[in-house]
């Protein structure tokens, strides 16, 4: 388990830096072979290999081997039990769903907006992916200047590079699902 840990976290990390193997392997002074077969779970890398690894990014060892000591593999959310996450508590509440999940490549959310609650003028730009599901309720969504008028069990998927903003245009509240990859970093 704590190799496909190192693997996954060794990868995830290069991939976010936008590096090739062989760009790491250079920068590391490990082989490209040896990169790969870590990332992909194959072999345990040694202290050594993993100090020219963290070194290369600028981090401590710990951080390839800390996830396995907190998280879970399996984690079951009880309706109600999600943990709030509130940006403007009276129009927008979000409840994450994957919270505890060790490592997560990617977020599930729950988005309860009121009537008129949008997202800002300005269009967000993120890296990753995007799927919203609409429970109940109208989302308008823009994206790149396309206009999407989504109902109840409408969905779209997105590269949320591409600027992008929404508004609740129901009478009422609209309740939205939202899959985000990679999984943002919440506190």
């Amino acid at each position: 388990m704590l190799r496909k840990l190192v693997g996954a976290k060794l990868k995830k990390t290069r991939l976010k830096r936008d590096l090739t193997i062989q760009e790491l392997a250079t920068a590391s002074r490990v082989s490209a072979n040896m990169i790969s077969r870590i990332e992909r779970g194959l072999t345990t890398p040694s202290v050594e290999i993993l100090m020219r690894l963290a070194t290369a990014f600028g981090l401590s060892i710990g951080y390839f081997v800390e996830e396995a000591e907190k998280g879970a593999d399996v984690v079951l959310t009880r309706k109600g039990e999600g943990r709030p996450v509130f940006f403007f508590v009276d129009k927008h509440q979000i409840v994450d769903l994957t919270q505890g999940v060790r490592d997560p490549g990617f977020s599930v959310f729950i988005d309860t907006l009121e009537k008129g609650c949008d997202s800002g003028a300005g269009g967000m730009v993120q890296s990753g992916e995007e799927f919203a599901y609409v429970l109940e309720g109208q989302l308008e969504f823009v994206i790149a200047d396309e206009v999407f008028l989504l109902g109840a069990g409408d969905s779209i998927a997105f590269k949320a590079a591409q600027p992008h903003r929404w508004v609740n245009r129901h009478d009422d509240r609209t309740v939205v699902l939202w899959v985000v990859s990679p999984a943002p970093h919440l506190k």
